[in-house]
C-alpha cells in the first residue's frame, strides 16, 4: 500500500501546479515529502566547472532516509535523481516538462505531465505496477477480482486438477516452472501493454482463490473474449455469473467496449448457459486449435 510519497524537483513555482494534487494527497492521509535537487546541482557547477558537473553532482547526491523505506513513492522531473533511485530499484515516475524533454531518463517506465491534471489513482496504479504488486480490478458481492500474481500458480494447479475443468479448455504446463514462467511474461508482457487481461478470482471472506476471468483477444477476431473458469467446490452458487456479469460492465464503462465474444467448447452445456443468461447468443460455428468452439456475442 503506498504511504508516503516524495517529489524531488529541479524546475521552480512548480508547487503552485501541485497544488489539485497536494490536496487530494492529504485527504487520503498519504504523508508527503518535497526536496529541490537545484541547489546541491548548483553548488557544484560553480565550485568545479562544467567538466566535472557529472561526477561531483551524483557524488553529492544524497537520498533521503525514506527512500529505504517500503510503501514510498518518487516522483522527479531530474534525470540525475531518476539514475540514482533506478539504480536503488526505488519507485520512481518521471516528470517531463519544457526544461527537461532533452535529458536521458534511464530506462524510465512511467511518466507524468501536466501535473496540475495527475489524480491519485493513476500515481497509486503505477506505484503498484512498479513494486510488483497487482492491480484490484473490481470487486463484486462476494468476490475480489484482481491481477494474477505467480504466487497465484499453486491455486491454479488445484483448481485445475479436476478433470471436469480441463474437459473443455487447455489445461496448465505439466511443468510448474514453466507455468510460473508464463505468468511472469503475462504480467509484463499483456498487463502492462492492454491494462487488463485474464485475472484472478478471490473470495471475499476468506480470500481463498476460486478461480479466473476477465478479457482478451484473440487472433484472427475483432471484439475482446470473454473468458471464465470457476473452482469446483464453488460452482453451482452464482459466482460466474455474478464475476462475469461485473467483468462485463467494467468492459464497457473503463474500457469502452461495446460488445463482447466467448467462445464455447461444443458439449459445453453449462458454460452456453451462462453465457445466454449474461446476455450472448449463438453467431457461428469456429475451428480453433483443432476443437470446434460455439462463437456467442454479446452485442451493445
Amino acid at each position: 500500500m503506498l504511504k508516503k510519497m516524495i517529489f524531488i524537483w529541479e524546475k521552480e513555482d512548480i508547487i503552485k501546479d501541485m497544488e489539485g494534487l497536494l490536496r487530494e494527497l492529504e485527504e487520503r492521509h498519504i504523508e508527503v515529502s518535497i526536496e529541490s535537487a537545484v541547489s546541491e546541482r548548483r553548488s557544484e557547477i560553480r565550485e568545479n566547472g562544467a567538466a566535472l558537473k557529472k561526477e561531483k553532482a551524483e557524488g553529492a547526491l544524497k537520498l533521503p532516509e525514506e527512500a529505504t523505506s517500503a510503501e514510498t513513492l518518487f516522483v522527479t522531473d531530474s534525470a540525475l535523481w531518476q539514475k540514482r533511485l533506478w539504480e536503488r530499484k526505488l519507485p520512481v515516475i518521471i516528470y517531463l516538462h519544457e526544461d527537461n524533454r532533452k535529458e536521458s531518463f534511464m530506462l524510465a517506465e512511467y511518466a507524468i505531465e501536466r501535473i496540475e491534471e495527475i489524480e491519485y489513482e493513476s500515481l497509486e496504479l503505477a506505484y503498484l505496477r512498479l513494486t510488483g504488486q497487482p492491480w484490484t480490478i473490481l470487486e463484486t458481492e462476494r468476490c475480489i477480482i484482481r491481477e494474477t500474481t505467480t504466487d497465484d500458480v499453486d491455486s491454479f494447479y488445484e483448481i485445475y486438477r479436476e478433470p471436469s475443468i480441463t474437459e473443455y479448455m487447455e489445461g496448465l504446463y505439466e511443468d510448474r516452472d514453466a507455468e510460473v514462467a508464463y505468468v511472469h511474461d503475462y504480467i509484463r508482457n499483456v498487463y502492462r501493454f492492454y491494462g487488463y487481461g485474464m485475472w484472478t478470482i478471490l473470495e471475499k471472506k476468506n480470500g481463498k482463490i476460486i478461480g479466473r476471468a476477465g478479457l482478451s483477444w484473440r487472433e484472427g477476431y475483432d471484439l475482446p473474449e470473454l473468458g471464465f473458469v470457476i473452482g469446483v467446490p464453488w460452482q453451482r452458487q452464482g459466482y460466474a455469473y455474478e464475476v462475469c456479469l461485473a467483468i462485463l460492465a467494467y468492459g464497457r464503462e473503463e474500457l469502452g467496449f461495446s460488445s463482447f465474444q466467448a467462445l464455447i467448447a461444443e458439449g459445453n452445456e453449462k458454460s452456453r448457459r451462462l453465457c445466454e443468461k449474461l446476455g450472448f447468443a449463438y453467431q457461428e460455428t469456429v475451428e480453433t486449435g483443432g476443437m470446434e468452439y460455439m462463437r456467442m456475442v454479446l452485442y451493445g
